[in-house]
């Protein structure tokens, strides 16, 4: 069956090769069938009548598909003349079918190098485009599946290698993701929802050459969005503070697919020479960077201030980011398109970063240890997520780098709630009824890879769908302010080394 699925691509459409037969006899008349195979299974036979003799003759032989076979030579043998290929498959009961997909018997579906869909007529000798049946073109859409690459063999025969089952094929698996070449009119319908996995989301692509950094990916959404990019063939860099736990992530990647290309690298969120650290060690890996994740977050933690003297949770779910994206944000520009995805969250919608005059206010950014409420702090901090994420698309979209924020979803289990035993409680007690961290990771991946998205950016997603964040959330001016705000600290810290 392997020469059947060669491709010879010269010029116009691609030349029909040499195709196996089989035959069987059947009860009812006592005439040998020799049966061509097309494609996968049965489908598309082509059956022709012929005696047992000749029959068996041509298995021997191992004759291909389209032997010669004069008229003049059925004549002579004094033999009946063959049955149709229709009636023949009627003996053999295949000609049964309810697709208008199925291909009519003595075709065989192919594929060329760059993925477009044709058909080989093994009775006329020919190839064209449109399906036999509908009229069709088709492609295949995307790239091959995960876990799926395409190799040469010794005779320069393309052929495909299922790393996740250990097998080996010449048949295209994307022959299995078609979709029609003619323009149709598109759905209302919503592609992804809330149950939809990071795995889904990237289904039939390939990342190869791409690179990705994500921030808290050794564990829980962080680590499933690492992940999901690594086995898809991206260069990902678990960029997190905890390195034990890190490189522990890193090899059960490597456990899932031995070939991921993944590493992880020191960021400490709350340190922001570590940041600056970070940067300078990044850079000088002298890649490209496609996709940011500003995933990592602390919750539930007890008041305290960082070596930088400002609150450990604005300073991890924002400032840090803030600084993180000022320093690679020359690396994004060069990578164009990129993207930066900002992990926030709905419990922005239930506070406010501003004073009674409506201006921004520090003070409620940074909280003193009197005025500090763990989950008030987490609130602001996501706040400022959406807020800063609007304002960088604002300033880097049009030199070819987008920021969208998202929600991944309510009290998922992950460790985010370690610091509290109550919480932890809450959210065990939750746990059958939120999502799985494939799924928290979804929205993420959707932002960061939806070809639909490309160039777009300054929106807020919840379950893969775009929707409004408060009216705080969309505020221009606060954008404004925080983002000026967040320089000054940036600077007053680190001084003239922030840029």
């Amino acid at each position: 069956m392997q020469r059947s699925l060669l491709q010879a691509f010269s010029g116009g459409l691609p030349k029909l090769l040499p195709f196996y037969v089989g035959s069987c006899k059947t009860q009812e008349t006592g005439l040998h069938l020799r049966i061509r195979l097309c494609g996968s299974g049965l489908r598309g036979a082509q059956a022709r009548a012929v005696g047992p003799r000749r029959a068996r003759r041509s298995v021997e032989a191992g004759v291909s598909s389209w032997e010669r076979r004069p008229a003049a030579r059925e004549r002579d043998s004094g033999r009946a003349p063959p049955l149709s290929a229709m009636a023949a498959l009627r003996y053999a009961g295949l000609d049964d079918t309810d697709s208008e997909d199925e291909l009519p018997p003595g075709w065989e579906e192919r594929t060329t190098k760059d993925g477009w869909v044709y058909y080989a007529n093994h009775t006329e000798e020919k190839t064209q485009w449109e399906h036999p049946k509908t009229g069709k073109r088709k492609r295949v859409a995307g790239d091959l599946p995960y876990g799926w690459e395409q190799e040469t063999d010794e005779n320069g025969q393309v052929f495909f290698v299922d790393h996740i089952n250990k097998r080996t094929t010449y048949l295209d698996p994307r022959l299995a993701f078609t979709v029609d070449d003619n323009p149709t009119k598109p759905t209302s319908r919503q592609r992804y929802d809330g149950s939809t996995t990071a795995m889904e989301i990237l289904q039939g692509r390939d990342f190869s050459g791409k690179v990705v950094v994500v921030t808290g990916a050794n564990s829980g959404i962080g680590f499933e969005t690492a992940k999901s990019f690594a086995l898809h063939g991206a260069h990902v860099i678990l960029a997190c503070r905890n390195m034990a736990r890190a490189s522990e992530a890193v090899s059960r990647i490597l456990e899932e697919w031995h070939k991921a290309k993944v590493e992880a690298m020191t960021l400490d969120l709350a340190l922001l020479r570590s940041v600056q650290h970070f940067a300078e060690a990044f850079k000088a890996k002298n890649v490209s960077l496609h996709v940011l994740v500003c995933n990592a977050a602390a919750f539930a933690l007890p008041w305290s201030l960082t070596k930088d003297g400002l609150e450990t949770t604005f300073q991890v779910n924002h400032l840090g980011h803030f600084y993180l994206v000022q320093l690679l944000q020359d690396v994004l520009c060069r990578s164009a398109p990129a993207r930066v995805v900002v992990v926030s969250s709905e419990s922005h919608r239930f506070t406010d970063i501003n004073n009674s005059s409506g201006k921004l206010d520090f003070s409620r950014l940074s909280l003193s240890q009197g005025e500090y409420w763990a989950m008030l702090a987490y609130n602001r901090s996501k706040l400022c997520n959406i807020l800063f994420s609007n304002e960088l698309h604002r300033r880097l979209s049009p030199r070819g780098v987008t920021s969208n924020a998202v929600h991944p979803g309510n009290m998922m289990y992950s460790s985010i709630h370690r610091h509290w035993w109550v919480y932890t409680l809450l959210f065990t007690l939750a746990r059958p009824f939120t999502k799985s961290m494939q799924q928290g990771a979804a929205t993420t991946v959707y932002c960061a890879a939806a070809p639909e998205l490309e160039g777009l950016g300054g929106m807020y997603f919840n379950n893969c769908c775009r929707c409004l964040p408060s009216p705080e959330a969309q505020s221009e001016d606060t954008a404004r302010a925080l983002w000026a705000l967040s320089e000054r600290l940036v600077q007053e810290r680190v001084g003239g080394q922030s840029s």
